[in-house]
């Protein structure tokens, strides 16, 4: 079951996906397409792994916060 709090975050990412779509953002320059939004996907899917692996070693040492 997703949280009220996920589903907003959900929310806000697939909005802003479209505005990016639609204004044909790209991080090097302007560009658009289907092209773009697959390269946002892998960056988020590469950040995602990243962000888990660093702060499960972050907990592990004891400096993070504790789990919700």
């Amino acid at each position: 079951m997703s949280t009220t709090r996920s589903q907003l975050y959900r929310f806000a990412r697939d909005l802003g996906n479209v505005e990016s779509f639609e204004h044909g953002y790209r991080r090097a320059g302007l560009s658009g397409g289907a092209e773009g939004e697959v390269e946002r996907q892998a960056r988020r899917v590469i950040y995602r792994a990243g962000n888990r692996q660093i702060n499960t070693f972050v907990r592990a040492i004891g400096l993070g916060p504790r789990r919700r």
